[in-house]
């Protein structure tokens, strides 16, 4: 039988704070106010919740440390759930979990957008002719089968655009020397894509949430010309929720990293799944809690000034994403799966500094480049260089 624990915080007491251990549960308010704020980056204006609204959800999904600082305002009443109940908790209340689900999804949306005006200072404006220019930056980039999915998304969702006679034209060129994957949806509950494809571009409409059976899939944004490596997924990883949940756009594109397999959920599936499969829903949840927390770290990282800097927190965050044990360490070395142009795109670094920044970070005595990949000699001292890096632009 679920049993879960009642707690009661006085006025101005702290429920959570920012970057502690202590997220093995999160709150449920039931009475009171309580203030979030984020002190590190300073880039998230403070939020206040009330009954009905989660303290301390995404790092207890995510299992990292505290990402923001809650204070009761009023005294509080809140429900304390822990971790290993959280399954239990969906099957007893639906309601809640898709609640946290929705919450989360809403949330990625406006950090998506945060994080892209921090990291290429400039915003996406979510209207078909984005996707125009997101097949002109792949087609400039030489990756013709990522430009001639995006070129016929734009005709297929704006047939009399400003633009549709020049992506008509590039459709027709690119076709006769490619090889998309997909253009059209299936009706396949598998889909298996080679690497570098695009399975769907930001600004399109979509209905379909996708589970990686096996390869790796890169989620990013383009933005005045410069492409953001916003995620890189795996096996067990899902992407797409945040149409299928809140019936919009894509926020960001998805193109395979390496030659993939994918399950489709669309959302006939995906409600049969929240009654049936209370383990999925877990999953998921705790996808997007990682997914957040990867968001308000990468927050800070954009606001570093310096792009060598920028590269060598960037490598700390994908070891932290892992859950590397920085101070519990017998080996700390480590080789990584990254080369240098993939850390360089992930930070948004603008093409035209890229050289430098690269060159200056491979001069870094804590790494070597073993066959195109990062080795750490010391992902000790790289947490600390990185701690140290954000800091200074506070």
């Amino acid at each position: 039988m679920l049993q879960l624990q009642i707690c009661r915080f006085p006025k101005g007491s702290y429920i959570v704070v920012e970057g502690k251990s202590d997220s093995d549960r999160f709150f449920i308010i039931q009475q009171g106010t309580v203030q979030c704020y984020k002190g590190e980056s300073g880039a998230i204006a403070p939020v206040v919740l009330g009954p009905g609204d989660f303290v301390g959800v995404v790092p207890c999904m995510s299992g990292h440390l505290q990402i923001e600082t809650a204070i009761a305002q009023t005294d509080v009443v809140a429900i304390a759930v822990r971790r290993e109940q959280y399954s239990d908790l969906i099957v007893n209340n639906t309601p809640v979990a898709l609640k946290i689900i929705k919450t989360f999804a809403n949330r990625m949306r406006v950090m998506n957008e945060m994080l892209t005006k921090a990291t290429l200072n400039g915003a996406v404006a979510e209207s078909y002719d984005q996707i125009f220019k997101v097949a002109q930056f792949y087609e400039n980039s030489a990756k013709s089968d990522i430009a001639i999915y995006a070129y016929y998304q734009y005709l297929k969702t704006k047939p009399t655009g400003p633009n549709a006679e020049i992506a008509k034209q590039k459709f027709l060129e690119l076709r006769k020397r490619t090889h998309p994957s997909y253009l059209e949806p299936s009706q396949e509950s598998i889909r298996e894509y080679q690497q570098d494809q695009m399975i769907f571009s930001e600004s399109q409409p979509g209905k379909d949430m996708f589970i990686i059976q096996s390869g790796e899939v890169a989620i990013s944004k383009v933005v005045n010309g410069n492409e953001v490596t916003l995620a890189v997924l795996k096996k067990g990883d899902m992407f797409g929720e945040m149409a299928l949940l809140e019936n919009k756009s894509r926020s960001a594109s998805a193109i395979t990293h390496s030659a993939c397999r994918l399950m489709v959920v669309n959302l006939a599936n995906f409600n049969q799944m929240v009654t049936t499969q209370p383990q999925m829903i877990a999953r998921l949840t705790t996808t997007l809690a990682d997914r957040l927390w990867s968001m308000y770290r990468q927050l800070d990282n954009a606001n570093i000034p310096d792009p060598k800097a920028k590269m060598i927190d960037m490598l700390s965050l994908q070891l932290e994403k892992q859950k590397v044990q920085f101070d519990n360490v017998l080996n700390k070395q480590k080789q990584t799966e990254f080369t240098p142009q993939d850390i360089a795109n992930m930070c948004g670094i603008p093409h035209n500094q890229q050289p430098k920044a690269i060159f200056d970070f491979q001069q870094d005595s804590h790494f070597k480049i073993i066959e195109g990949k990062i080795f750490i000699k010391d992902i000790v001292e790289l947490s600390k260089q990185a701690a140290f890096y954000r800091k200074q632009k506070l």
